[in-house]
This record gives structure tokens, sequence and C-alpha cells, in this order.
């Protein structure tokens, strides 16, 4: 996990290359990559999807995801972290700690998931490994310790490392994928430094280990194996993140990478037993991650293949998973039959009979799994906790071009929607439009281009717009009264709601204030689904409504004519109504923003943001002549952005753009808005 560019792909190749799993190292720039292998991802160079893959080092067997560094895709991210036990953050020893590292460092925090740091790029010029480890604990409030230091030569070029646990010297001769690796004693003008740098180490890993401290108190030789365990220990539990370094790309640092994956990160086994309720009790249970305990998996990744077909992508956290088994949907009451398993390395497959606790698999034949589904044994269900995904801020209208591309052009939106859960397809019923939200302008590029490629869909599209919202900014009193009388049975349905605004971000809330059954008790949820549905749809621009508590306290019923449908409506109308009278307002998505640009250009930088309706935060000098600039900025205002900034900083500045909240829009906006 890393920010965009740090080498993720990179790193990834050559581990690939070293556990033998591949013969040839692909290369990003030349489109070669293994983990890289749509062609979107091989022409940009950029990472899109994430691809997961097994390999073994050292009698290990390691499951690797190389998930994306753009913020728009930062879903992968947060369904791979979900699932797996331990992560490696990849920082550029020139970048350091930039936007999107921060973003996927807090993720990771979320899942409580266990890191190991590369510090990639340590043969450019401007690396400064010392620098990133203190930006680490600055910006990520980490305790970063190194384990190796970088050994630099003349003109600032990197020539090898000093293992501070073995305190052993590596150089590196040559730049080849099987470049020569010597391990010798450290240097007398390297000594001090190294000497200085392991009892760091010693320290930080004794806080955690009794048997370390002691020797490091009673001045006791310390021996490698002694730090080893006192640093897994401490990373294991989450409190500490030991620092590597390298460059991927000359080859260098990444053998010594899998050694600390070993070492350090955590195996299943090391992790607490999944917790999940019983479906059936109600109960929270536990499954510990071996064989023979009941199965239980989480499908975290839908996937469309054009030669096996629906592909779910599983992680077992316990139990053992077979060909030809039927399993059991726990949250959604169903079986299906698993009709093969495959081990997956990015796009290519490997059949298998078996997989076991703790393994990373795709499965064929499972119809009706989505994202975020708990697959049991039937005899012993288990809900796990669902991964949530963040809301899509922008939308495009798509119309295809000829009868035929009409036809395809809503099953490949459902099928795209059904991999990426942060892309929404919805059909405006004004216009006839067919809607289709993302998380940024390049997600939606990337898609539309899937369905030209994949899909064979032609059809065109419009210009981005915003995904508003609208709320409430009163408390009201509001009923809705259906009544349908046409001879024989009819139709009855009252209901009395309290509409009142909620914070920023709280979202939507019903709470059933019902007493002494003025509405039976079977029709609530007809009244909760009537006044969801008017949710969808605000009187402003008919945009949804967030952030807004409607309490049902009273109505009245038929003892003949009452129904669902005559209950849902009357919910529906008395939320309409409720709306215009609450003083409706159109909230816009405002966007966490952090520029980096050269020092000459941040006057102009700040008044053309400024300019955008955005508020600077704060601006920090980081390494030379840079600056970061903070703040925050309408997404209406961001469009075409990319351009302009490489028109003011002559191609040198760069930006990430990150949803942050809903706020009210300005008047202008939301007559805009209302005009079109």
């Amino acid at each position: 996990m890393a920010h965009i560019d740090a080498g993720k792909t990179t790193v990834t190749e050559r581990i690939l290359y070293y556990t033998g799993k591949v013969h040839r190292i692909g290369e990003v720039h030349e489109g070669t990559a293994t983990m890289d292998w749509m062609d979107q991802e091989r022409e940009r160079g950029v990472t899109i999807t994430a691809a997961a893959t097994t390999c073994y080092w050292n009698d290990y067997k390691i499951n690797i995801i190389d998930t994306p560094g753009h913020v728009d895709f930062t879903a992968e991210v947060e369904r791979s972290l979900r699932v797996l036990d331990s992560a490696i953050a990849v920082f550029c020893a020139v970048g350091g700690v930039e936007p999107q590292s921060e973003t996927v460092w807090h993720q990771a925090d979320k899942y409580g998931i266990p890191r190991v740091a590369f510090i990639n790029k340590m043969d450019r010029a401007g690396a400064d490994f010392y620098g990133v480890v203190e930006e680490m604990k600055e910006r990520l409030g980490v305790k970063a310790v190194p384990v190796q230091i970088p050994v630099i030569g003349k003109e600032g070029c990197f020539e090898g490392i000093v293992d501070l646990v073995d305190m052993k010297a590596i150089q590196y001769v040559g730049e080849s994928p099987d470049l020569e690796v010597i391990k010798t004693e450290i240097s007398p003008e390297l000594l001090p430094g190294a000497e200085e740098a392991r009892l760091e180490l010693i320290s930080v890993a004794g806080e955690y280990d009794e048997t370390l401290m002691e020797k490091y108190v009673e001045d006791r030789e310390i021996g490698k194996e002694d730090i080893k365990t006192a640093l897994r220990k401490a990373v294991v539990e989450g409190e500490v993140c030991p620092v590597f370094c390298g460059s991927a790309l000359k080859n260098k640092g990444v053998r010594h990478l899998l050694d600390g994956v070993v070492d350090y990160l955590s195996s299943p086994v090391d992790k607490l037993p999944v917790k999940g309720k019983n479906p059936r009790t109600g109960e929270t249970e536990e499954r510990k991650p071996v064989d023979d305990e009941p199965l239980c998996a989480l499908a975290f990744k839908v996937v469309t293949d054009p030669f096996v077909g629906r592909l779910i992508y599983l992680r077992l956290y316990s139990g053992k998973l077979t060909s030809g088994t039927t399993v059991y949907n726990a949250g959604k009451n169903f079986k299906e039959r698993v009709s093969r398993l495959l081990e997956m390395h990015a796009n290519r497959r490997e059949e298998t009979e078996v997989v076991h606790a703790g393994d990373i698999a795709a499965v064929v034949g499972l119809k009706r799994v989505a994202t975020g589904d708990s697959i049991t044994d039937k005899e012993h269900p288990l809900i796990l906790e669902a991964i949530s995904f963040p809301e899509p801020v922008i939308s495009v209208a798509i119309e295809p071009k000829t009868k035929a591309d009409q036809e395809k052009l809503g099953s490949s939106l459902a099928k795209l929607a059904e991999e990426d859960p942060t892309f929404k397809v919805r059909v405006d019923e004004e216009v006839g439009q067919t809607i289709i939200s993302g998380m940024g302008e390049f997600h939606l590029e990337i898609l539309v281009e899937r369905l030209f490629r994949e899909f064979k869909v032609e059809a065109n599209v419009g210009r981005p717009q915003v995904a508003y919202r609208e709320t409430v900014t009163r408390s009201v009193e509001s009923e809705g009264k259906f009544v349908r009388q046409s001879g024989g049975r009819g139709q009855y349905g009252h209901a009395r709601i309290y509409i009142e605004p909620l914070d920023r971000g709280a979202g939507f809330e019903f709470c059933n204030n019902i007493v002494k059954g003025v509405i039976p008790r079977e029709f609530i949820p007809a009244v909760k689904h009537g006044v969801e549905e008017a949710m969808e749809t605000g009187v402003l621009s008919g945009f949804p409504v967030v952030d807004v508590k409607v309490t049902l306290y009273d109505g009245s019923y038929h003892g003949v004519d009452s129904s669902d449908i005559a209950f849902r409506v009357a919910g529906s109308m008395a939320v309409h109504e409720g709306l215009k009278k609450a003083c409706p307002v159109l909230l816009e998505p405002v966007m966490d923003v952090e520029m980096v640009v050269d020092k000459e250009y941040v006057g102009d930088v700040v008044a053309d943001f400024s300019g955008r309706r955005g508020r600077i935060e704060g601006t920090e000098e980081a390494r030379g002549s840079r600056y970061v600039i903070k703040g925050f900025v309408p997404l209406a205002e961001m469009f075409g952005y990319a351009t302009d900034l490489r028109s003011i900083t002559q191609g040198r500045g760069t930006f990430a753009l990150e949803f942050y909240r809903y706020e009210e829009a300005p008047e202008a906006k939301k007559q805009g808005r209302n005009n079109r």
C-alpha cells in the first residue's frame, strides 16, 4: 500500500521473481508488469485494480495483494486491508509521506493491521532515508524504527545497507536481477552510526519484551534472535513499524524485505480469532484460523472473467473449502455449490482442489454472492462484519449509440457495479437518462473505457456532474394520508411524522414512536420503506436527502382497507410534504486537498485556489524548496484542475483530492441548480 508512483507494483514484481513465481521481471514503464494485467494499467503505468497472487519464501506461503495508489481507487485498498493480516507500506525516498500514504495508513489503522515500511527509490537524487523516517513519526504518529540503514557512496550513490539486527554490511554489485550480494563487516567510518541506530532499535523493541530489556539493562550480549523475537511481538501488537530500504527498480533490498515479512509480520495464527454474529441465536461467536473449525470466509471481490465467468475472491478465516462443496450464505440465507476453486496469480489461474484457513482463493459457481457476504458451513452460520465503502461524489450521463448498444449497456453496467462497490448506476426518471457515479474523473474515465473495450458497448458520455445532496434546516411535523375507495376493498394508510435535521455526516435515521397500536406493528416497515423511498429524491433539485431523522409518532388505520402499499405511499407523502416546510438546502461535496509545489509558485497557487472557493488550512515547508499547501475546496470547482495546476507551476506541481464532507452550497450555486 502506498501513494501513487511510490513503487508498489515494482516491489511486487521483484518479490515474484525472487520467490520463483515468475522467471522474467515485468516492468511498469514497459507495460509488462505481471500484476498490472489490464490494458489500461499497462498503457497508463498505474495500478487500477487490486491483483492477488501467492508465492513462497523460506518455506512460508505468502498471499500478496498489490493495491492501487490513486485516491479514486481507494475502495480496492479498503477491501484488501479488510481481509489481509498485515501490510508493506512503500514510501518514495524523495517524495516521503505523500497524501495518499496518509490515507492508506489510516485505513490500515482502522483494521489494526501490523505494517513494515519499505523506503524505495534510494538510488534517486534527493533520496533522504532519515527524513522519511522522521516524516513517518510526525505525520503518521507511528514508532518507525530502522532495522537497516543505507550506505551512501560518492555523489549520493546508493551502494548497500547495514543490517542493524545482524550488524553486517550488505553490498550490491551490479544492477541485474541476479546481482551479487556481498555480506561483510561494517567499515570503521559507518560503525558509530550503525551502533547508535542499533541501540535505538534495541531500546524500542525492549519496551515490548522483558528478556531483551533485562539483557540491555544488565549490559549482556544481545543476539539477533533476541531482537527479532522482541520486534516481532511489538509489530504484531501494532505498536512498532520496522523500516527497510532499497531500490526495487535496481533490484536492491527486496530479498531482505521478504526476510522481514517472514520475521516480523503476522501470519493468520498470530491474529485473534475472527468474530461474527450467529444469525440464528444473535450471539457473537469466534472462529480460530485452523482447518478443523467450521468453514468461515468473506467474499471481498467480485470479478467478471471472460473465460470462466463470475469469480468470487474469498478470504478463508477458518476451516477448509473443497471443490464441489455446497456452502451457505449466512447473511442472505441461501445455499450454492462451489464448482471450481482457483489460486490466482493476477489474471492467471491455477486450479486447486482445496484451500485452507488463512488462504485467499477465487471461487467459480457462486452466482448470487456479492462483495461483503459471509460464506460458511450451513450447520454453523456466522455473519462477519461487512466492508464499508465511501459514497461516490461525481456523476456523468451515459447513453448508448445504437439499439444494439442499448441492450448491452444495462447488463454491462450491472457487471461493473457488481465488481466495484463505489460505482453506482441509476436512471433519472424525469429525463430518462442513465447516470453513472464514481469517486473521481479518472475513476469514471477508466470505467467508461472498460465498457468500450471489454463489453464492446459504444456510448456517448456527458460532462461530469457533482453528486449534490439535500437536507433540512428546521424541524417540522407532517402527515400523509392515502385513501382510495373504488367499490369493493379500498386502500387506507395514514402516518404522522416528525422531521428534524441531524449533524453533517449522520446519514438517515428512522424512529418508531407508535404506542397503543394506532398503526399496527406489521405496517411500520411499510411506512419506513415509503419514507426511505421519498428520501431518494429531494424537493429542491431531486438529489438524495441526507442527515435527517424521521420519527413516526401517530396515524390511523382501517380494519379492512389498510395494506402495506397504502402505508408505504402514506409514508412517502408525509416526507414530501414535510421536506417542503422544513427549509431544505442544497449540500455540495467538499474535498480535502493537498498540493505540493515549488516555493516560487506558492503565491500563484494559493490565489488560484482561493478563487475556486478554496479554504487554505496551512502551508508547510517540505524537503528542499518544495511546499505543501493543505485546504478544503468544493468539488464543483476542481474539474480540470490538474491542467491548470500544471500550467501555473510549469508542470512541477502535484495535488491529491479526497472527499471530506458535505457542506451547504452558496445561494448562487443553488439558483444555478434550479435553473438547470
